[in-house]
């Protein structure tokens, strides 16, 4: 009887090893037969890249020089990283602009500086209630997104409203994604809840919209992407996601030509990269670190 239930116990075993051995091989072979994502094939390579003292909330490009918005300061670099000078700015900062002035743009105001830092003037949300996000400057006007509000506030350079641009189909707007640019007389800006892109002229009426709801090449996934917008100097449109984080580029008709960045080359994680483009390169903000992309030659 022993040695019935010994032969039994060796036996048991021995088939056991050969089912583990059988059932590891098929794991793997399973593991293998998995397509691996196509690495991107960019034209852009990663040429340089430097850090801030704290984190880069903003930061904008003008006459070959970068003004990076920290929690407390300005930096200002050159183009190749090298540091500047620094002012101090109020907290809170939301987003910047640089042209003859630079403007900083707080939930319920804009400050504006000469570029030596001296503090020049600025003035006050035309609500109580506003909760400015983004802005973009042209020569006559600063357009504003306000999240709560969920319009589009437009000023005169001396801070005089103008009008509220609201979207026919409703801004959709579940976090602070609503990046707005313009590209000469067309203003273009997000609708992330709706993973649209629309544009308006200077006087406020809807032109068209873009954008598809998908996980795929040329589409927006998510609660809330694009979450920001660049534009390139023949005047295509950047978008920066954030999730699965990449730089995609458009026609200014809406048709998809590219991802021009994806995950791995921006560095990982989930938030979306700021960005902008200066000539050929693209310069990307992330946490403390400002990396420049230029195309290959």
């Amino acid at each position: 009887m022993v040695n019935i239930l010994l032969f039994l116990v060796i036996a048991g075993f021995g088939i056991y090893m050969v089912f583990s051995i059988l059932s590891e091989k098929k794991c793997k072979d399973a593991i293998n037969s998995v397509p691996t994502t196509n690495e991107l094939i960019s034209s852009y390579k990663k040429t340089n890249s430097f850090d801030a003292v704290s984190h880069i909330i903003c930061f904008d490009i003008y006459n070959d020089t970068i003004y990076a918005a920290l929690t407390d300061r300005i930096s200002i670099f050159d183009l190749s990283g090298k540091h500047l000078r620094d002012f101090e700015i109020a907290s809170n900062v939301r987003d910047i602009v640089v042209d003859d002035f630079i403007y900083l743009l707080y939930p319920s105001r804009i400050d504006t500086y000469s570029h030596d830092g001296q503090k020049t003037g600025g003035w006050e949300a035309c609500s109580q209630n506003s909760n400015y996000c983004s802005f973009t400057i042209t020569d006559e006007y600063v357009f504003v997104t306000d999240v709560e509000g969920k319009d589009i506030c437009q000023y005169n350079k001396e801070g005089q409203l103008v009008r509220f641009i609201k979207s026919p189909h409703g801004f959709v707007i579940p976090g602070y994604s609503f990046d707005i640019i313009h590209i000469n007389d067309t203003l273009y800006c997000a609708n992330p809840g709706r993973h649209k892109i629309e544009s308006y002229t200077l006087n406020g009426t809807f032109i068209a919209s873009f954008g598809t709801t998908g996980m795929q090449e040329g589409a927006f996934s998510g609660c809330c992407n694009p979450t920001y917008l660049e534009k390139s100097p023949d005047g295509a449109i950047l978008t920066s996601e954030k999730g699965n984080p990449r730089i995609s580029c458009y026609g200014k008709d809406g048709v998809f030509r590219t991802i021009l960045l994806d995950s791995k080359m921006l560095g990982g994680g989930t938030a979306a990269y700021r960005m902008r483009v200066w000539g050929e390169s693209i310069y990307i903000s992330g946490r403390r670190t400002l990396s420049v992309f230029n195309k290959n030659l």
